[in-house]
C-alpha cells in the first residue's frame, strides 16, 4: 500500500530525507499511552503497541506544492 520513501512516526531533526517539490506524502502522527515499539498481527495488516497499551493514529495527505503545502486530506 505504502510506497518509499518509507518515513517512520520518529526521528531525528534534520535527519532524513528532504521533502522535495512534487512529492505527495503521508503523515500519520501516533500517540501512544506506552511504548512506541509495535507488533504486525498474524493477519500481517493489524499493527499493536508492543506492550498492548492504548494507541492513536491518523494520517493526513499533503503535496508539496511550488510555493505551499497543499492538503489533500481536508479538501
Amino acid at each position: 500500500m505504502h510506497e518509499d520513501p518509507q518515513v517512520p512516526n520518529y526521528g531525528i531533526k534534520n535527519k532524513g530525507f528532504k521533502l522535495k517539490k512534487g512529492m505527495a506524502i503521508c503523515i500519520e502522527p501516533m500517540f501512544n499511552l506506552g511504548t512506541a515499539d509495535t507488533k504486525v498481527d498474524a493477519d500481517g495488516w493489524t499493527v499493536r503497541t508492543a506492550d498492548g497499551k492504548k494507541s492513536a493514529h491518523w494520517e493526513h495527505v499533503i503535496g508539496i506544492m511550488e510555493d505551499e503545502v497543499c492538503i489533500f486530506s481536508e479538501l
